[in-house]
């Protein structure tokens, strides 16, 4: 079977367990009693949604079982995946939390014939739909699935705990219907704020005229870099006065900034050249040991060994040509190949096809779908000799596979699996297919049950090798580590506050490198990767503090906190970089301004400034962009003022790279033909429940009250 085939397998029992588990509920009158059993722990809230509390203990659970699907799908669970998982979790009980209210207030419920349909009813939800659907027939079998449920809702009622499938009936029946619920309000809370918008038609129509206009301007620009900057001064009190004006612009969540500077553990040269030498030691006994397994297993390797053929064109690596031109038994290597040294031993040498089209027949040892096992070894081998005895009289194969074959993927096409590589079977089955010839036949036993296989075709035969690799990684040797740590740790010692740190690293020359936004929750520092301890120590510290010296990656880092920023409306010194220079333009607008005061032409304006008179003959409402020039949206809003239409000029209006005085010549408006008012009230519709639906959740957070104390406790 190929591989997707025995994920399939494997994974068939899982899938349908989580699915099957989250039926019970639909069946039980006490579904949703039952529902709220889970335990809850006394440990601390690891924060509240409007007075909702989320337990630490249980925030825990939900990321260790989030994180066990991942590796049931083969995701490798690391630093970022676990904090992803704990990012969606905590938005997942922000939005439950602040919707539950709003589901109370409409009298927003999903009532037990909507949950019955929702399971096993025509309108089942795609994955329940998929687990109990025949794939010969397409059909969705609500009896079959009736039927899985009872049996599970006996084992989790009667609280048989010794029962294997306890564990899988407890978690889905307490977790996963209560989400199914969850999730069809939610469905019916964001329809019906969808549905609440309304687009008339001559909104549209008034949209299209405008966007159809067109404006013919004359203009004189003057860029804010004629007036230097030193001529304008901007104090503190006029950024505070903007500050408190625009106090949405420069909200700011709780968040740190600190500086760093690392000392380097990363492997020298003599820690290269001694890792060499300790592999060139190792390379008699590799080129000579008869049990390799053993070897890479002692000595510490990188890489296991793969009992499989390789084709010669799959071979990769940076001594690929050496490893070809090498007779079986014989060694390469040492040799550099990324961060680790490397041997490789030619363990044999065969010619194979690349690729195999095979067909069997499979008895299996467990049910497909509830993986329970359904026989013995011996009743299966029975079985199967007595098909290949079918084959043997003359039966043909692919009848048989499809009356007999209980594997439901390849049986409806007589058992043909096609084409496939090295490696994409089981092993037991991949030997036979490659090593067998074309129209061989012969029972193959793997994990799945009995096959009897059939080599349908072997194309592009070449040579192929069965390879062992030791690679063992160049690290740092434990004098260059106590070296970086003993320096690191002299520097934190010897400097306790920011001057100190300060003059230490430029008497040194050490480079400080800058960590802005720094959030509680944060588990990577930017430029460190990986670094919660250093995160926690900096929402612990006071402003201007040393932190002790922290192992990160192949380096030891010490830190200064430079800025404590708490949640609500920036400092005037955080938000000065980004309102001064608005400021400073809006007084060198008012300079620029000034010299055109008494101004009565165009000319004369162009006199003044000492700027040309530009004209665009095509400006378009629709577009806030000034041909040659860029964004302009002010200074566009202006052109189609038809008040300004016959007079010398407009008043100076301050754009975005310098103040403009306006001569519009006139406004007129291009034909088009093209328009569907309906189709467009449609689109437009259809835009604003988009919109909706993503912005309405998003709006209730905002008023709620939310207490994130995750940084506590992680």
């Amino acid at each position: 079977m190929s591989i997707i085939q025995k994920i399939r397998d494997k994974a068939a029992w899982l899938v349908f367990g989580l699915i099957a588990v989250s039926l019970i509920g639909f069946l039980l009158m006490d579904a949703r009693t039952m529902s709220g059993r889970s335990a809850s722990s006394t440990s601390g809230a690891i924060g509240s949604v409007n007075g909702e509390k989320l337990d630490f203990a249980d925030f825990q659970k939900q990321v260790s079982e989030r994180e066990d699907q991942y590796k049931s799908q083969g995701y490798p669970i690391n630093d970022m995946l676990t904090q992803n998982i704990r990012e969606e979790i905590w938005k997942q009980f922000e939005e439950t939390a602040v919707l539950t209210s709003e589901y109370q207030k409409l009298g927003i419920d999903v009532s037990d014939k909507e949950l019955n349909d929702m399971l096993v009813g025509p309108n089942a939800v795609p994955e329940i739909r998929k687990a109990f659907t025949d794939p010969n027939t397409g059909i969705f079998d609500g009896q079959q699935a009736a039927a899985r449920i009872n049996q599970l809702r006996t084992i989790y009622k009667s609280g048989r705990k010794a029962d294997q499938n306890y564990p899988m009936a407890q978690s889905f029946f307490e977790n996963a219907l209560p989400q199914f619920i969850k999730l069809r309000e939610r469905e019916k809370y964001i329809s019906l704020l969808a549905q609440s918008t309304y687009v008339p038609k001559w909104m549209i129509e008034k949209s299209n005229a405008d966007n159809s206009q067109i404006a013919s301007v004359n203009y004189v620009k003057a860029s804010y870099r004629t007036i230097s900057d030193s001529a304008v001064m901007v104090t503190d009190a006029d950024i505070q006065t903007y500050l408190d004006n625009h106090k949405e612009q420069f909200a700011q969540e709780e968040t740190r900034a600190v500086s760093y500077i690392s000392f380097s553990a990363a492997p020298t040269t003599g820690d290269s050249t001694g890792i060499f030498q300790t592999v060139q030691t190792l390379r008699p006994e590799f080129t000579t040991t008869n049990d390799i397994e053993s070897f890479l297993a002692k000595n510490g390797s990188e890489l296991n060994f793969t009992d499989a053929y390789v084709p010669k064109s799959r071979i990769t690596g940076t001594r690929k040509d050496s490893i070809l031109a090498l007779d079986k038994g014989a060694v390469v290597g040492p040799y550099l190949d990324g961060t680790n040294y490397m041997l490789a031993r030619i363990m044999d040498i065969k010619t194979l096809p690349d690729s195999v089209r095979a067909r069997h027949i499979l008895v299996a040892f467990n049910d497909p779908k509830t993986n329970q096992p359904k026989i013995d070894d011996t009743t299966a081998k029975n079985r199967i000799d007595s098909i290949k005895s079918l084959i043997d009289k003359g039966q043909h194969f692919d009848s048989v596979a499809f009356h007999l074959s209980e594997d439901e993927g390849s049986r409806i096409k007589g058992g043909d699996l096609g084409y496939f590589g090295q490696g994409q079977m089981v092993k037991e089955f991949g030997d036979f297919a490659f090593n067998g010839k074309k129209g061989e036949i012969k029972i193959v036993k793997t994990q799945f049950g009995y096959h009897l296989v059939e080599i349908m075709d072997q194309k592009n035969f070449e040579p192929a090798y069965k390879i062992a690799y030791f690679a063992r990684r160049i690290e740092p040797s434990t004098e260059t580590d106590q070296n970086a740590s003993g320096l690191a740790s002299q520097f934190a010692g010897e400097n306790r506050d920011k001057a100190a740190y300060d003059a230490a690293a430029k008497k040194g020359g050490l480079k400080s490198i800058a960590a802005p936004e720094i959030q509680p929750t944060d588990f990577n520092i930017q430029g460190l990767g990986s670094s919660r301890l250093l995160v926690r120590w900096a929402y612990g510290a006071k402003l201007g503090e040393v932190s002790e010296s922290f192992s990160v990656g192949d380096k030891y880092v010490v830190a200064v906190l430079t800025e404590i920023n708490h949640k609500g409306t920036m400092t005037l010194a955080k938000a000065r970089p980004m309102i001064e220079p608005i400021i400073r333009n809006q007084k060198k607008a008012e300079i620029i301004s000034a010299k055109v005061k008494s101004a009565t032409t165009l000319e004369a304006v162009a006199q003044a400034l000492g700027q040309p008179i530009s004209h665009v003959d095509s400006l378009q409402f629709s577009s806030p962009y000034i041909p040659n020039l860029g964004p302009e949206p002010k200074v566009v809003g202006y052109s189609f003022d038809k008040q300004l239409i016959g007079k010398a000029l407009s008043l100076p209006v301050g754009g975005n790279e310098g103040v403009f005085v306006l001569n519009v010549e006139a406004v007129s408006a291009k034909a088009n033909y093209n328009v569907d008012v309906e189709q467009a009230r449609q689109a437009m519709l259809q835009s604003q429940e988009q919109i909706i639906q993503r912005a309405g959740t998003d709006a209730l957070k905002k008023k709620a009250k939310i207490e994130d104390d995750r940084g506590k406790f992680l």
